[in-house]
């Protein structure tokens, strides 16, 4: 037994030294080196400038979290920091309580270690992306809040942490802090200037946390890095509670929250609200916005497209204030609704919209920067800011200003913003002009198309369908015929005028549509290929102007008729009688191959709906053609002595025939052309109907000024286009509206030369 003992008590001992080997390797290897970093709490403890804020950690109950693990990036007030904020805010230690406390330390606690070596780098999914941020999550957030909502002024609320209308249960919706690092500035081309622009008290040093600056960084701690500042940051309020604090934006936050908020009762934050409050009962809801706002604005993740996009841009609200919100709003947007009760819900989205910026405004980058409508920030950051804050969320711009948005200065706004225009309204959209009637940049003249006048002619919007209709003869037409209608409709009524071309409607002139058919005026009276058929005109009763061009009223319960007439009978119209310009042209063409034997006829090889500018030669331009052997006909002597005795519009003989059939064609061209000097000013060519073996055509060369219009043919010889007759419209020479074409007569005729 002793000797069992004996040796047991060996083993014991090799044991204990081998096991005690064993523990020393292993803590050696895998024990707290000696010289790292004590945490946070106990690195600020031993650097004994920190005793104020320390204090405001234990009251805050946050000792454990920063003496301990975790991983952490702290911006430390100084003791200094707080004098200064016990001597500006007139209070004392004593006097924080632990609300406050908590404020304060955790609004400066951010999520993460960040040195300077990455402090300005964005945390993308793909990895750092150097000197894009500018903000970093803390760990404060506001969690429940009362206000007013469906229970009344007491509703408890939580605000939505996504935009588009939704949220995040599980989100607290953590405030982000800004900061001002010197790479960031420079990669962004701001200066101190901006940052002083939102703390002027401040002292940009290139590194910068709100309004402090670092006085000492990259202090390395266990569990993170501290960078000690020099002012006390509490809580910076979001978008939505800084326009809530001001009395002056009352009037844009009612608004808001009238007429593009909601509320949804969460069952998960009233169960919430109930845990943290000893069982108390109450519901929560969320305040919900808009889906179509640009933003949230009490939402403190930005897209939340990326996990950490917050940390490189935030959102802008330029809010104006009552003094210049209401006057805009009784003379501009109410001008024909009356009240924003009667205001259709999506122009009071743009109203607002148009004062929200995806992104950070910066001061010195109004110009540059724009909304959702790719509209600048139309304000001067000197004379139109009243006020600003830089937000946990973004820039607040507190304006003597209403923000102009396209859509309410533009010729469009004349239709969207009355009720009376309705149809037309739906029917821009629809046609895909919205952005272009919008566009300050252009110039437009617009014929405004009533409600009333549209519903005369047998057009109509179905709401309920969300379609447009048309009725004709007591049969009503939906789907695509009538939009397709209305849209050509539509594009007679708008024309492009840079140089204001239709401002003056007194004389008389002729203009190429956004559809690509033509309008013409005299003496204030407008007419199109329709209206030319009835023998009848449009009488402008008044106008009114916008930032992009100006509007036009017509009178009577009537717009532009579509054309009826084929090309063949827009020639026979001006053609039938001896004494119309046309006669001879119209003869031949009659008489021709090149004329469809159906009812209607038209002239071979016409596409319908395409572009044609038919050129009619005079009498004396069409006896020339007899007597240069261009036309069949009669004619005495011979060489120069050639004298014209009379046409033959009816040959005979196979080459005759092909001779008619040219010269017809040669005189189409495949565009219209009038003299605005539009189209081939400088003798660009342009093909006719006459085509090779090839199927390439012959052309016509344009030589295009206002007022002046000039053909040239194969020879190099000049037709000039004749003087409109603007007094009546049958019989007519020049600028006669067809159906998709224009008619001119010519001083000579055009040769052909089919070499």
């Amino acid at each position: 037994m002793y000797k069992f003992l004996k040796n047991l008590s060996c083993l014991l001992c090799l044991l204990a030294v081998f096991g005690s080997c064993r523990k020393k390797a292993f803590d050696e290897y895998y024990g707290r080196p000696a010289n790292l970093a004590p945490p946070i709490y106990q690195v600020l403890d031993s650097r004994g400038n920190f005793t104020t804020l320390l204090k405001l950690v234990d009251l805050a109950g946050y000792k454990d979290i920063l003496g301990s693990a975790g991983y952490w990036t702290f911006f430390a007030p100084n003791d200094a920091a707080f004098q200064k904020y016990f001597a500006a805010n007139n209070t004392s230690l004593a006097a924080i309580n632990q609300a406050t406390a908590r404020k304060i330390v955790t609004y400066c606690l951010v999520i993460n270690a960040f040195g300077t070596d990455h402090i300005a780098d964005y945390q993308s999914p793909a990895g750092w992306v150097p000197s894009l941020a500018f903000k970093r999550r803390t760990s404060y957030y506001d969690g429940f809040s009362t206000g007013s909502g469906p229970e009344g002024d007491s509703t408890l609320l939580v605000t939505e942490n996504r935009n588009g209308g939704g949220y995040l249960f599980g989100d607290n919706n953590n405030k982000y802090i800004p900061y001002f690092f010197s790479t960031f500035m420079a990669q962004e081309h701001l200066t101190a200037t901006d940052y002083n622009y939102f703390f002027p008290t401040g002292t940009y040093t290139g590194f910068n946390v709100a309004n402090a600056s670092v006085v000492n960084k990259d202090i390395v701690a266990e569990n993170g890095v501290i960078h000690e500042i020099d002012q006390v940051i509490m809580p910076l309020p979001n978008i939505e509670q800084k326009l809530a604090s001001g009395s002056q934006y009352s009037l844009f936050k009612s608004i808001l929250e009238k007429y593009l908020v909601t509320y949804t009762k969460d069952a998960n934050y009233t169960r919430q609200y109930s845990t943290i409050n000893n069982g108390k009962v109450k519901n929560a809801y969320v305040k919900i916005y808009d889906p179509l706002l640009t933003f949230a604005p009490g939402n403190e993740n930005f897209q939340k497209l990326e996990d950490n996009d917050g940390q490189k841009d935030g959102y802008t609200l330029f809010a104006p204030t009552n003094d210049v919100l209401q006057p805009y709003l009784t003379n501009v947007i109410l001008k024909y609704y009356g009240t924003l009760d009667k205001l259709p819900i999506n122009i009071i989205e743009d109203l607002v919209n148009v004062h929200m910026f995806p992104t950070m405004v910066w001061p010195s980058k109004f110009a540059s920067t724009t909304n959702n409508a790719g509209e600048p920030a139309r304000f001067d950051a000197t004379t139109n800011v009243v006020d600003k804050q830089f937000c946990s969320n973004g820039l607040f711009y507190g304006v003597n200003k209403v923000q102009q948005g396209n859509v309410f200065s533009t010729v469009y706004a004349r239709a969207y913003l009355d009720p009376n225009y309705s149809i037309m309204t739906k029917l821009i959209t629809a046609a895909s002009a919205k952005i272009l009637l919008s566009s300050p940049g252009l110039r437009f003249t617009v014929f405004m198309m009533p409600d009333a006048t549209l519903r005369a002619m047998g057009y109509d919007y179905d709401q309920a369908n969300s379609y447009f209709t048309q009725t004709t003869n007591g049969v009503l037409t939906t789907g695509l015929t009538p939009l397709a209608n209305l849209t050509r409709l539509l594009n007679m009524c708008i024309v492009s005028t840079p140089n204001n071309e239709l401002n003056n409607l007194s004389g008389d002139g002729i203009t190429e549509t956004n559809g690509g058919e033509y309008l013409r005026w005299h003496n204030n009276t407008v007419f199109n290929a329709g209206l030319t058929e009835q023998k009848t005109a449009l009488t402008v009763t008044g106008f009114d102007d916008y930032s992009n061009g100006r509007v036009y009223y017509l009178g009577g319960n009537s717009l532009f008729p579509f054309p009826t007439l084929t090309i063949f009978n827009d020639i026979a119209a001006n053609g039938t009688n001896p004494t119309d310009p046309y006669y001879d042209f119209y003869q031949y063409l009659l008489n021709s191959s090149v004329v469809s034997g159906t009812t209607p006829k038209e002239i071979i090889g016409i596409s319908l709906g395409a572009p044609y500018t038919v050129l009619v030669p005079t009498q004396a331009a069409m006896k020339q053609a007899v007597i240069d052997g261009y036309l069949p006909g009669t004619t005495t002597g011979t060489g120069a002595a050639t004298q014209f005795v009379s046409f033959n519009y009816k040959p005979t003989s196979t080459a005759d025939i092909s001779k008619v059939a040219t010269f017809i064609l040669y005189h189409i061209l495949t565009s219209t052309i009038v003299p605005d000097g539009k189209k081939g000013p400088n003798g660009n060519p342009f093909p006719t109907m006459v085509k090779n073996d090839r199927g390439d055509a012959y052309t016509v060369s344009v030589f295009n000024q206002p007022g002046n219009l000039k053909f040239s043919d194969a020879f190099g010889r000049m037709a000039n286009v004749t003087a409109p007759n603007n007094s009546s419209f049958f019989p007519a020479t020049s600028n006669y509206l067809g159906t998709y074409c224009v008619l001119h007569q010519i001083d000579n005729y055009l040769r052909y030369n089919l070499q």
